[in-house]
């Protein structure tokens, strides 16, 4: 296949008709033009995303900072290596995104992901926050760069960011769906396994403040989530073949081994040691989570038996609607997170 071409920044003889717009390889004048929009999804979602802005220090940590000592061993161990790793993919995304979207040849699109690539810079900044609140500079910077380490955190970096310096050497359509795909992982199974983490602590009732900013983040992760599956399911429209069933087969066994390596790193990260999970709701939640993400694209499931949520991980769902009004115990006041209509996770 052709290279796809890059997205010029001045374009005077761009198309203007909205009809003959394209994901890649279009045309584009790059205007932002918010009353003519090919892929008419955008406008709720641009709605959405603006309507999710918040900055992380309104979220009260003081009681993390006193928890956060009385963790277990166990506890504490999982919270900085899960930490780490959430910390790694909010950073590799902020700067993943510009590059994806020089390819991409439809500006309404773009403007999603130059919000996007603003939310992530945002959650990168929460995570710090939370380090710079709980622990000293020097536990700070060991949880920050633990990859260094810990061999098995530097190889799920290195699986994720193998696969976004893929589509830096290769430009072609193929290796651009991949890089896709590769987003709707991390966004749909990574950042949903890690989350899953820190509401257990939650509902044990420690590390509330941790818990809230991570439904936060959340929230903006369902944004991200649905706009890359609705850029897979326009491109099927646009690029069928992009969507053979052989490269199908290779798009779903990119989640599988994404799904393989989030089971393994939640077994040796959180294992049997953390109260309120085993390795057993690990591996069936992230097996759940692999079928969902297949589904909503209109792909068949790779793990048998994990099409429903299981029952004993439904407290997850529970804790991740931001949608929900709460009172925060801790600081008696409203958190109302949606400003718009409830999002609900059925990708």
């Amino acid at each position: 296949m052709e290279p796809l071409k890059k997205r010029p920044l001045f374009n005077p003889d761009g198309e203007i008709d909205v009809r003959e717009r394209r994901m890649i390889n279009g045309n584009t004048t790059n205007l932002n033009d918010f009353n003519n929009m090919k892929y008419k999804w955008v406008s709720d979602w641009y709605r959405q995303a603006m309507n999710n802005f918040w900055i992380p220090e309104e979220i009260n940590l003081s009681r993390d900072r006193k928890d956060y000592p009385l963790l277990s061993a166990s506890e504490r161990r999982a919270y900085d290596k899960i930490l780490s790793f959430l910390v790694f993919l909010d950073s590799i995304q902020t700067a993943n995104l510009p590059a994806i979207g020089e390819y991409v040849t439809a500006n309404e699109i773009n403007l999603c992901l130059s919000i996007q690539t603003f939310q992530e810079a945002v959650h990168s900044q929460s995570y710090s926050y939370m380090l710079d609140t709980i622990c000293e500079p020097q536990t700070r910077n060991e949880v920050l760069y633990q990859w260094k380490n810990d061999s098995k955190l530097l190889a799920r970096n290195t699986f994720i960011g193998n696969l976004y310096n893929e589509f830096q050497k290769d430009k072609s359509p193929f290796a651009f769906m991949k890089t896709v795909v590769a987003n709707v992982i991390l966004e749909g199974v990574y950042f949903y396994s890690g989350f899953m983490f820190f509401y257990n602590l939650g509902r044990n009732h420690k590390m509330t403040g941790s818990s809230q900013e991570i439904r936060y983040i959340n929230r903006d992760e369902n944004t991200h989530l649905w706009l890359f599956c609705n850029i897979v399911r326009e491109l099927e429209k646009e690029e069928p073949e992009l969507f053979t069933a052989e490269r199908v087969e290779i798009y779903r066994s990119m989640i599988k081994e994404g799904c393989e390596q989030e089971i393994a790193w939640g077994c040796y990260a959180i294992g049997d040691e953390v109260p309120g999970l085993t390795k057993e709701m690990i591996t069936d939640y992230i097996k759940y989570l692999g079928n969902l993400r297949c589904a909503s694209l209109g792909w068949e499931s790779i793990y048998e038996g994990h099409d429903r949520e299981p029952e004993n991980m439904a407290w997850v769902g529970q804790y991740s609607n931001a949608n929900m009004i709460k009172t925060d115990f801790f600081e008696a006041r409203s958190t109302a997170y949606a400003k718009s209509s409830a999002l609900i996770d059925d990708l």
